[in-house]
């Protein structure tokens, strides 16, 4: 199949951001057990391997073709393991598809009425030993000028992108940090949600 029918394919065959969340979920996590990896959209399909970058690649790759925006969420962490997430609004609230080693990072129903409220919905789930969001920006992905659909080659172009752009920062409480905290240790990740993809 040729690079500029692939996702138009799969845009026919997940049509929604739910579905597409759905192949998301099937494609292994990619733990860049060779190195670091920043695949394309198609190079990472092919792959079947994704990290939280490639797989937001990958959905707006395939959701672009059903009229959704390249938009994806930056989130940086306080221990410099930032999370990538393709975002998307429908009737008027925001959603998103991930992938993540901890499912409870991965995407959301569209019901939330803004991006920072998409983001605070990531801010608990986040906390482990040592992640805590700090700050977060809404990119799209053409403004990185990277080759992020069908670059045979690593998009750290895109990477480097993020990396220089200013972010909004998050201003939470230490207490509410603390407390989510002692509850990671006692119990593991937070319980997933119902509008939790």
């Amino acid at each position: 199949m040729q690079k500029s029918t692939l996702f138009l394919d799969l845009a026919s065959q997940f049509k929604t951001p739910e579905a597409v969340q759905g192949l998301i979920h099937q494609i292994p996590y990619n733990h860049e057990e060779t190195g670091e990896t920043l695949r394309s959209a198609v190079q990472a399909y092919r792959a079947n391997r994704v990290h939280c970058f490639e797989a937001a690649f990958l959905a707006a790759a395939i959701l672009e073709n059903r009229g959704y925006p390249p938009l994806i969420l930056d989130l940086e962490s306080v221990d410099g393991l930032d999370h990538v997430l393709f975002v998307f609004k429908q009737d008027g609230r925001w959603g998103a598809v991930g992938k993540s080693r901890d499912r409870v990072l991965a995407g959301r129903s569209p019901v939330y009425r803004s991006i920072r409220d998409l983001m605070w919905s990531y801010f608990d789930a986040y906390i482990d030993e040592s992640g805590r969001i700090k700050a977060y920006e809404l990119v799209h992905l053409d403004d990185t000028k990277a080759d992020w659909r069908f670059s045979k080659r690593n998009v750290w172009k895109a990477q480097d992108y993020l990396l220089e752009l200013p972010h909004r920062r998050v201003k939470a409480s230490n207490d509410r940090y603390q407390r989510i905290k002692r509850r990671y240790r006692q119990v593991g990740d937070l319980p997933m949600r119902p509008e939790w993809w």
